[in-house]
């Protein structure tokens, strides 16, 4: 009989990613060090908690559907930007562009975090109204996709957000 049930983990992933999506959404409300404080608390629970989803052997034929439309990815990210402010912007040392270039390559926590929700906010939507079966094969390319693109990016940012925190330390 197969199993009509998503694993624990594979629950605790859906609500993680959509705490995530609410933080963001929300990241004015609480500020620079409140949104600092909940992503360095939030990402690590990500990423572990999609490392360990046991990967569907038929995810290949899902697709996460693209529900996020232009105008809320750049009001999200305008928002996370406003709140990082002068923190926004960070030296990127893991992309591939870096390998042969002289110069540093600059990038965003909130175009980074925007990414992120762009991700998480899609897999969410898409689960909706799935069968269980659809829904380990979405969960199933988002584990690709984080192996893939979105899992370096949480790490990236992460790094940045740990040397606003650390740099704000009294702060907080």
């Amino acid at each position: 009989m197969e199993n009509d049930k998503l694993s624990p983990t594979s629950l605790a992933f859906i609500a993680l990613a959509n705490e995530y999506c609410q933080i963001v959404e929300n990241c004015v409300e609480h500020g620079r060090q409140g949104l600092v404080e909940s992503m360095l608390k939030l990402l690590p629970r990500l990423y572990i908690t999609v490392s360990d989803i046991e990967p569907s052997l038929e995810y290949f034929d899902a697709f996460i559907g693209q529900s996020l439309d232009e105008p809320t990815y750049d009001m999200v990210r305008d928002n996370i930007g406003a709140v990082m402010g002068e923190d926004d912007v960070y030296l990127e040392v893991f992309l591939d562009d870096m390998k042969y270039s002289d110069t540093p390559i600059a990038t965003s926590v909130s175009e980074n975090l925007a990414d992120l929700y762009q991700e998480f906010y899609n897999m969410v939507a898409s689960l909706r109204d799935l069968n269980t079966d659809e829904q380990r094969q979405i969960l199933g390319a988002c584990k690709e996709n984080f192996t893939e693109y979105w899992g370096q990016t949480l790490c990236n940012v992460l790094r940045a957000l740990h040397s606003v925190n650390v740099a704000y330390r009294d702060d907080f």
